[in-house]
């Protein structure tokens, strides 16, 4: 079998839409687990979901430390996390904020990277 690629998870799900969200992270931790590159970057509405996965009461908690404590948590839209009231949630959970893309994340820096986005 040949290497597999590397992926990229952008978050986007929004306040009513756990099970996206959740699964981004669960595939990115699995990846990991066997050896293949991953990262998850939340943008858009997604970036809520620090603040609600940040939450120590969260049920899914332990799944976003563990995600976090792996180095798969790669960034947040600055933009969006403006928009959304989040910023300070954000910066609070330690997942860093970009603005590569008009103030966005960069879509074409990691496919130029190698990296193979999903958008969930």
């Amino acid at each position: 079998m040949s290497q597999a690629t590397q992926y990229v998870f952008f978050v986007h799900a929004g306040p009513g839409e756990l099970a996206r969200a959740l699964h981004a992270l669960l595939y990115a931790q699995e990846l990991h687990r066997a050896g293949i590159p991953a990262k998850v970057v939340f943008d858009g509405a997604g970036t809520v979901w620090l603040r609600e996965f940040s939450n120590p009461a969260h049920k899914y908690h332990g799944v976003f430390r563990r995600a976090l404590e792996a180095g798969l948590l790669e960034a947040a839209c600055a933009y969006c996390a403006r928009a959304f009231q989040v910023t300070e949630a954000v910066q609070a959970a330690g997942v860093p904020l970009v603005d590569t893309a008009e103030g966005h994340p960069s879509l074409a820096s990691y496919v130029r990277e190698g990296w193979t986005p999903i958008a969930l």
